[in-house]
């Protein structure tokens, strides 16, 4: 809290006490004038999938899906691939990873990635999508920009929940994910670099929008202005310890943006 002086008096116990909604006023105006910047140069806008267009596990438990991806390797005889704690792990992808790392390209490795993709695909009609999302695509894609989807997430997978929300249209063919090949899932910004070279765009005339670090990193690394989504203050901190300058709460004032 910052003490002004009111009138003429330099202290004493006439003072206007100005709190932090001159600050917050001031940062969110600084959010504006940045997301009109973002905005401005992005010619071409990339999209994570799961998280800043949907969630794709609000409905469909993604610890069961692990649980499930690790119970079928104990049944393969494989329980010793994993350690404990990554068989507690609520992340199916950590599973993935884990056995490419220790099994690279094998047809193990490719049997799970098929299971994986199955059950997003279960996920699809329970995925809750993201506040503001489907209206901010349509706007970006009435405006001209050009969209595409680099995700970790199978692209059938993205394919068919765009297409739910009528929304297919303002990517394709532009929707780049995970093939049994899983050398490439971000941070490897291969996703991203197929998205440039396909439509033709140098990485400064892009935007990526993502929630997790290792979307940052594959931003960073193939030179794309990065700019973070966060729903929850966990998912904001995380975004911050991995240099994430840009972030937003919500997609709302980017859509207003737009308008503006």
């Amino acid at each position: 809290m910052v003490r002004r002086p009111l009138g003429n008096h330099h202290d004493g116990p006439d003072t206007l006490l100005v709190t932090s909604d001159t600050a917050q006023t001031e940062r969110m105006a600084a959010q504006v004038a940045r997301l009109r910047e973002l905005t401005r140069q992005a010619r071409v806008v990339l999209w994570d999938f799961d998280g800043p267009i949907c969630r794709l596990f609000a409905g469909h438990s993604a610890q069961r899906v692990a649980s499930d991806l690790v119970h079928w390797l104990e049944t393969q005889g494989l329980r010793g691939v994993l350690t404990d704690d990554e068989r507690s792990t609520a992340d199916p992808h950590v599973v993935l990873r884990v056995v490419d790392r220790r099994h690279p390209a094998s047809e193990l490795v490719a049997e799970l990635e098929e299971r994986l993709t199955k059950e997003e695909l279960r996920a699809v009609p329970s995925a809750l999508p993201t506040a503001f999302a489907d209206p901010l695509i349509r706007t970006w894609k009435a405006v001209g920009a050009r969209l595409a989807v680099a995700t970790n997430n199978s692209p059938e997978v993205a394919r068919a929940y765009l297409s739910s929300r009528g929304l297919l249209d303002a990517f394709l063919p532009h929707i780049y994910g995970r093939t049994h090949d899983l050398q490439y899932l971000k941070p490897h910004p291969h996703y991203l670099n197929r998205a440039l070279t396909a439509m033709g765009a140098a990485p400064t005339s892009a935007l990526f929008i993502g929630d997790t670090p290792t979307d940052c990193e594959a931003a960073r690394q193939a030179g794309v202005p990065f700019l973070g989504y966060a729903r929850n203050e966990h998912k904001e901190r995380l975004l911050q310890e991995a240099g994430a300058t840009d972030i937003v709460r919500s997609l709302r004032p980017l859509l207003e943006t737009l308008w503006g």
